[in-house]
């Protein structure tokens, strides 16, 4: 199974992408988390403290691993380097284990949102092209608001692609554009995991605003979520209510797959 989760910021993401990693522990898969969101904050929802993130140095910050296999160094544009850098070693290399989940920090090339194909931008895609296509591991992929570090090859290999929604204009607005934007890669499966609901209200106007978009389930607005945040703490363990709903989305992604 390979999950690539978006959203506007805030809405809960990446609480969503560490449960579903730990739900796959549990089951007993092999599970590659990927923090590919330059607001890197996967680490902490997966239960590492601060000063153990700190230690944490993205892969695009890793400036002589990418001149040596890009053979061009980050930053430079223009020039030659190679577009299919070797990156088969990387995910064990660079990833960090975390309750038997290996986590890994993409970061963010300096020019990647001006559409630089700079060497870093291509060893980001060609990392996350390798991860998604590997047919031994769950891969839950964190991302910003869009689909920057996604190629055609790496998007028709994610199973499925699940926009984050809480109840408000701006997030369903994000979620119409992701949408739109998902089909030009050639994303099959856009669904849509609605955050932060209070009471039926809410996920009605999710309902009628999601534009033919799949909703696939809810996590209902939390204090347990809140305050897992607060104490720097995974919220798998510690928000139980959260965790149940988490599970009836994954298993409502696997049910929608496989028809």
């Amino acid at each position: 199974m390979k999950i690539a989760i978006t959203g506007k910021g805030g809405v809960g993401k990446t609480t969503l992408a560490a449960m579903l990693s730990y739900l796959y522990v549990r089951a007993g898969r092999r599970v590659i988390a990927v923090d590919a969101d330059p607001d890197a904050n996967l680490a902490s929802a997966l239960g590492l403290s601060q000063s153990q993130i700190k230690d944490i140095k993205p892969i695009a910050e890793m400036s002589e691993l990418i001149e040596q296999r890009t053979g061009s160094k980050p930053g430079s544009m223009g020039g030659v380097f190679k577009l299919n850098p070797r990156v088969d070693d990387i995910p064990e290399a660079c990833s960090i284990d975390i309750n038997g989940i290996k986590l890994l920090v993409m970061g963010k090339s300096k020019e990647a949102s001006s559409g630089c194909y700079c060497p870093e931008n291509v060893f980001l895609k060609r990392l996350l092209r390798h991860i998604v296509l590997d047919p031994d591991m769950v891969v839950i992929v964190d991302m910003e608001a869009g689909i920057e570090h996604l190629t055609r090859g790496t998007a028709e290999a994610v199973d499925a692609f699940v926009v984050v929604v809480e109840p408000g204009s701006r997030s369903l607005q994000t979620a119409r554009t992701i949408k739109e934007m998902a089909k030009t890669l050639g994303v099959k499966n856009v669904f849509v995991a609605a955050s932060k609901i209070r009471d039926a209200a809410d996920l009605d106007f999710i309902k009628e605003n999601i534009e033919g978009m799949k909703l696939i389930g809810h996590i209902s607005f939390s204090p347990d979520i809140v305050r897992a945040d607060i104490n720097a703490a995974p919220p798998f363990l510690h928000a139980p209510s959260a965790v149940t709903e988490a599970e009836m989305i994954k298993k409502s992604i696997e049910e929608a797959i496989e028809r």
